[in-house]
């Protein structure tokens, strides 16, 4: 870290008084109490509170969640209390150079979720005869499609419910990424389940299957969680304890070379079902598909990082015989995954599923750089994860909110070309897509080039060829980030249609993406605030 950067932090992290553990309390606090209150709310009255009361009562839950997790990241307390005596687990909770930028993004994240309006599509078209009208065969399919209604200044049932479900959502994602305890941190990943679960199955769009996709995400990742669950309990049992400290320093000690392999590959494939890495990501285009707008960004921006973190935090500091024995094969389903779903992207006619899809494939190099074992790897990954979840929560609010607006997502429709409709919008998704490109001076560069650097220079042991192959793979797939962004810019911001114009970014979109697209820009030509966070806390993963 250069000297003025480094003063810079030390000046910030001074402005911000130290009040220990309390800055934990401060981060899940509030999200607890909120959705419990909001919980009782829509049990006791449907209807009450009113619209306005559950959305201030929520983002203020989020708001201040978000300054307990600042003052977390800044101050990095601990927390230990006994939780179960008995066997030995405690109640441990900390940030450290891994954690925290996740648990900052989770911050940032749940409040753009929360501020999201909700759009509820109606089960039907009333119009349905009306949908087909003009088709010319030389000018293409166009189809006039009824926006999906805005709810706003009425009392909405299940509202409160709604907003209960995103505030748990964020705690089970806090409380798994800043556990010290290994149980803990299983508490955390199952908790997010249910309540994704009800924002799909509830408030997702009823025009397509959306029981279908909720049914399906809570199957795979349950299924996903057992074999976690099987693979904490292994390493606990063979090391007698649940401290996740306690097994990063022992690296493995007292667990054989083939038991470590077992275990590896119990947490990794349970892992590999939550990211999704191919050929177990089948799920996830459908799910965002069906998802509410801030179902997907939570989804896309806070769930898929357990997975990847994870790996990190529990198989290659832990397990690292294991996991080096599996590199290979799991850098080679990152690299599959990497152009199967650059293909798809280039034929995808959904937008929201072709986000989805991109994002199999850029989490595919945040898999690829931890498999290559090496520190320029581990930071990649770290960077990639966090501008991801940047990038696609920035996505999703723009594309959720044009398939509100359109009606539908199809990109085969003719519509009014954003740069002259709405250009708010349009300029959001030009510089998301740029992003999602992997383009120089924005955050998706960095983690995409440094996979690719690790990838041709991996750790010693692993197999060279193979890796140099993945390498160039993995560059053909940023090719393919090239061509499927150019596709969606070409399809709905350029051109010079300006009917049916659609409405342009409202305020809470206004402020999400100006906010979002910041950082996004922060990170691409500021690298080093990042990096400068996680450099010691890799350090310390390799020097064990």
């Amino acid at each position: 870290m250069t000297g003025s950067l480094r003063s810079a932090v030390e000046q910030a992290v001074d402005l911000v008084p130290d009040l220990g553990p309390w800055w934990l309390v401060l981060a899940l606090a509030p999200l607890l109490l909120g959705a419990v209150v909001l919980l009782t709310a829509a049990g006791r009255w449907p209807t009450v509170p009113g619209h306005r009361a559950v959305q201030v009562l929520s983002l203020a839950a989020a708001t201040l969640s978000a300054a307990g997790a600042a003052g977390t990241a800044l101050h990095r307390p601990e927390l230990e209390v006994p939780w179960i005596p008995s066997l030995g687990v405690w109640l441990r909770l900390g940030a450290d150079g891994i954690s925290a930028p996740l648990v900052l993004l989770t911050a940032v994240v749940g409040v753009v979720a929360v501020v999201q309006h909700l759009h509820v599509p109606p089960p039907y078209r009333p119009v349905d005869l009306d949908l087909d009208l003009d088709r010319d065969a030389g000018a293409g399919t166009l189809e006039r499609t009824a926006p999906i209604p805005l709810l706003r200044g009425t009392d909405v049932p299940g509202l409160a419910t709604y907003h209960a479900c995103l505030l748990l959502v964020l705690l089970g994602a806090l409380v798994a990424f800043l556990a010290g305890d290994a149980l803990l941190f299983f508490v955390g990943f199952e908790l997010v389940l249910v309540p994704m679960w009800v924002l799909v199955a509830r408030w997702g769009d009823p025009r397509s299957d959306r029981d279908g996709a909720a049914l399906r995400f809570l199957l795979v990742t349950v299924l996903g969680s057992t074999l976690v669950l099987v693979g904490l309990l292994g390493v606990a049992t063979a090391t007698g304890t649940t401290d996740l400290g306690v097994w990063a320093d022992l690296r493995g000690e007292g667990i054989s070379a083939r038991t470590q392999v077992v275990l590896a590959a119990l947490l990794l494939t349970g892992l590999a079902l939550k990211v999704p890495l191919w050929p177990l990501h089948t799920w996830l285009p459908w799910v965002h598909a069906t998802a509410p707008t801030a179902g997907s960004v939570l989804l896309a921006a806070v769930l898929l990082k357990l997975g990847t973190y994870g790996m990190v935090r529990l198989v290659v500091p832990v397990l690292p015989e294991g996991f080096a024995a599996l590199a290979p094969l799991l850098g080679g389903l990152a690299v599959t995954g990497i152009l199967w779903a650059g293909l798809a992207c280039l034929v995808e006619r959904d937008l929201k599923r072709l986000i989805a899809w991109a994002s199999i494939a850029h989490l595919g190099f945040v898999v690829l750089a931890l498999a290559t074992g090496t520190e320029t790897g581990l930071q990649a990954a770290l960077f990639g994860n966090v501008a991801h979840g940047l990038v696609s929560a920035l996505l999703f609010v723009v594309v959720g909110g044009l398939k509100h607006r359109w009606g539908s997502a199809d990109l085969t429709v003719a519509r009014a070309a954003l740069r002259e409709s709405s250009p708010r919008l349009g300029a959001a998704l030009v510089l998301g897509m740029a992003a999602a490109m992997g383009l120089p001076g924005l955050a998706g560069f960095w983690g995409e080039i440094g996979a690719v650097y690790a990838a041709w220079a991996p750790a010693e042991g692993l197999p060279l060829p193979w890796f140099r192959g993945y390498a160039v793979a993995a560059a053909l797939g940023a090719v393919l980030a090239v061509a499927y962004g150019a596709r969606v810019l070409k399809e709905v911001w350029a051109g010079d249609r300006v009917e049916p114009r659609v409405p342009d970014a409202v305020r809470t979109e206004r402020l999400s993406v100006r906010v979002l697209a910041a950082l996004v820009v922060l990170l691409g030509v500021v690298p080093h605030l990042l990096l400068a966070v996680t450099a010691p806390a890799v350090e310390a993963v390799l020097a064990r």
